[in-house]
């Protein structure tokens, strides 16, 4: 452990003397090109981002009913880690709007909680306290010149609706997330330009409806020990309802609000990149296969108006069909994608070689997916088992996006970011001087600009997240902010990347300037320990 009498040198060092170059096996930074500000778009958006749950505890003030999530959490041991507080940005959103400005950001992607707007969803009234907070962080942010994206719906929903019907297993989700998003259409929508109607519905389904590690903790043999669920055909069923509720909500808004507020709507998804785990043509096949069984399988509809002919093909008649009419409402749902990038992971055949149970079935489109090549991890670890940091995987998922939807809607990277390995005891000091997380970023931002400057049309990038916050089934362990989150008095405090995006916002790129670093290392807290 470095003292705080020479941290000053030691970061110093550190993040002058870092090598050149890695091998991609042995580090995942493959380069330290100097990525600028000025290698982007003048419009180009860059911001921070947060989810409601994650973030703003208050779970039953002010006439907010539980969600799936609070009831979820209370079931469970979760050793004490929830959303009941957070960050408490419901009370200290100002401060938080305060850091964003000092960052220089343009734009903010934010979501809001169901359960705070319509607290019975359809079955009962608007909440107009929780509309309220919503107006005042817009108006806020809006003061500072900053842009909301808002999401509709990210991952959280009143538990009122799990109850009466089984939310997103049961076509009535889609009715009662039209009347949702209807309700932030005219309550926000005359000052929102950019909305985004679900977050990631293809991790929501698997990690809900396939490994059960989200609510309602559904899933089936081998891929967890639930009480109740089927792996192998609820997330199908479940995804299917969750886009359909996307299209529905989109056309409400182009035929009902888009030309009066003059705002987009799209939809966001989260995806890896894959690379085939050895040169065969059967591990090529494995990682293409694993690419449309993740990301194509939420996007295909909305542009194709049909799932992707890789998943119909190994799942036959599980795989649910559109009808004519359904067809004409989800082809060219979006305005533009949303996709939230960590990583890349080697794909394997599971046709004609044997593979973990699970991984060798038609959910999975028989491929099994490793950070491992002979033994040998696919980048640097991260504070997340299966996130390792390999920058060329974020230029290599745009271009696929660009090549199989031709180019013809704008791309929004949501979420990028980098959580630090776990430790015990690990000092404060130690999370501030996140020169990693610097790295990361710079080396993602490198090769995104590359993407765009080879065509892609790319136009806004979001650190994830702007603070540490509540990371789902993780809890409080990882730590992805740009601003550390002491969990006894939830102070604030930026570390040295947020130092660093601002210089970047400024054009000064990633040759940090030596007296921000020590102005950062000057004022940290050398003693104080953190439990991970």
């Amino acid at each position: 452990m470095v003292t705080s009498s020479h941290s000053h040198l030691w970061f110093l060092l550190l993040l002058c003397c870092s090598p050149a170059h890695y091998s991609f096996a042995q580090s995942s930074l493959e380069s330290k090109d100097d990525v600028r500000r000025s290698d982007f778009p003048d419009s180009f958006f860059f911001g921070t981002a947060t989810s409601s749950y994650q973030v703003e505890g208050a779970y039953l003030e002010d006439g907010k009913s539980l969600s799936n999530w609070d009831v979820f959490n209370h079931r469970q041991d979760t050793n004490g880690e929830n959303g009941d507080i957070a960050d408490d940005h419901y009370h200290r959103y100002l401060e938080d709007i305060e850091m964003m400005d000092s960052l220089g950001v343009n734009a903010y992607r934010f979501s809001i909680s169901w359960a705070r707007i319509l607290p019975k969803g359809r079955f009962g009234r608007v909440n107009p306290t929780g509309v309220l907070f919503y107006n005042k962080i817009i108006d806020n942010l809006l003061l500072k010149g900053i842009q909301p994206f808002v999401t509709i719906c990210h991952h959280d929903f009143p538990q009122e609706l799990e109850d009466r019907f089984g939310s997103w297993l049961s076509p009535q989700m889609q009715e009662d997330f039209v009347h949702f998003a209807e309700t932030c259409f005219k309550s926000f929508g005359d000052r929102v330009k950019y909305w985004i109607t679900i977050n990631e519905p293809n991790l929501f389904a698997d990690m809900a409806y396939i490994r059960g590690r989200y609510p309602p903790a559904h899933c089936s043999q081998p891929f967890g020990n639930c009480s109740v669920g089927n792996s192998d055909v609820e997330p199908l069923i479940v995804l299917h309802n969750m886009l359909l509720a996307h299209a529905k909500a989109t056309r409400l808004y182009r035929d009902h609000f888009q030309a009066e507020q003059g705002g987009v709507i799209g939809i966001v998804v989260n995806s890896f990149m894959f690379e085939p785990l050895t040169d065969s043509e059967l591990d090529r096949e494995a990682a293409n296969r694993t690419l449309a069984f993740n990301v194509a399988w939420a996007l295909d509809p909305l542009v194709f108006g049909d799932y992707p002919p890789e998943m119909r093909h190994y799942l036959g008649n599980d795989l649910p069909s559109f009808s004519p009419e359904e067809r004409k409402i989800i082809k060219g749902s979006t305005d533009f994608f949303g996709l939230n990038h960590y990583s890349t992971l080697y794909a394997k055949d599971c046709r004609y070689s044997k593979c973990i149970p699970g991984w060798d079935r038609p959910i999975r489109g028989f491929a099994y997916t490793t950070e491992e090549r002979d033994g040998v991890p696919i980048g640097d670890r991260t504070g997340m088992v299966k996130f390792f940091v390999v920058p060329a995987g974020m230029e290599k998922i745009i271009n696929y996006l660009k090549e199989r939807y031709h180019n013809e809607k704008p791309l929004y990277v949501l979420e990028n970011g980098y959580s630090p390995p776990r430790e015990q005891n690990v000092q404060v000091q130690d999370l501030l001087n996140d020169v990693k997380r610097i790295e990361y970023h710079t080396a993602y931002l490198s090769h995104l600009a590359k993407a765009i400057r080879n065509g892609a049309d790319v136009r806004g990038y979001f650190v994830w997240s702007l603070m540490d916050n509540y990371e789902w089934a993780e809890g409080y362990g990882p730590m992805f902010g740009l601003h550390y989150v002491d969990r006894q008095t939830l102070e604030r405090t930026p570390k040295l990347s947020a130092l660093w995006f601002k210089s970047f916002l400024n054009n000064n790129g990633s040759s940090f300037r030596k007296k921000n670093v020590i102005a950062s290392a000057s004022g940290l807290k050398a003693d104080q320990q953190v439990q991970l």
